[in-house]
């Protein structure tokens, strides 16, 4: 595999700053489509409640009479008007809360993260920026943030927690912030650009490895 690539380097105006280096471990990683599907259809099973339920005989109230006599009416035989054949009555082998949750390996999350970054290299949706400040708590600053970048989709991955930047962009429906212990190759998958401070790029490197 190829040593580190470059990269601009910018400040939150879309300034050049120069060069960086993007560490090939966490950059540089082959297509791998079908890892990438996995890890997604994983991600979004862990996420489902899981609390649909239906009631059986057991849970339906009423029905405890029996209809009408065993024999001699001319009727089917009945034990309950809560029989899952009568109107109102409960259902047969319906959904009952579960829980969905299963994880791939390690090593398999650790790929499926380095080639949803790689790919994001490779399709030039990659921004690297010095530091992002916000001076306040305003959506508007974040507005403003993407229009400098010339990106209209993003996922902003931080290196630490920033409640300025945090919550002045929770309210855009096309720009995410993360911290680097959240990326994820969902949210990378789901967003146009990709978009990381400068002391991230090493935490990802470290953290695919």
């Amino acid at each position: 595999m190829a040593d580190a690539i470059s990269i601009t380097l910018r400040n939150q105006q879309n300034e050049s700053l120069g060069e960086i280096e993007l560490p090939a471990v966490a950059f540089q990683s082959p297509k791998r489509r079908h890892l990438l599907y996995e890890t997604v259809k994983m991600q979004l099973a862990n996420r489902r409640a899981g609390t649909h339920a239906t009631k059986t005989r057991a849970l339906v109230s009423g029905g405890g009479k029996k209809p009408w006599r065993q024999k001699g009416t001319g009727r089917a035989r009945a034990g309950s008007t809560r029989s899952p054949l009568w109107p109102g009555g409960a259902s047969i082998f319906g959904p009952q809360p579960r829980d969905y949750s299963y994880r791939l390996p390690s090593s398999a999350r650790r790929a499926a993260l380095r080639a949803a970054l790689a790919d994001k290299v490779r399709e030039g949706k990659l921004i690297v920026v010095d530091k992002i400040q916000l001076e306040a708590i305003k959506t508007k600053q974040v507005v403003q943030l993407m229009k400098d970048l010339g990106v209209t989709s993003a996922l902003i991955i931080i290196s630490a927690a920033d409640k300025n930047l945090e919550k002045s962009a929770r309210n855009l429906p096309h720009v995410r912030v993360l911290r680097a212990e959240g990326a994820n190759v969902y949210d990378i998958l789901r967003y146009e650009h990709l978009v990381l401070t400068q002391p991230v790029v090493e935490l990802l490197a470290s953290r695919v490895e």
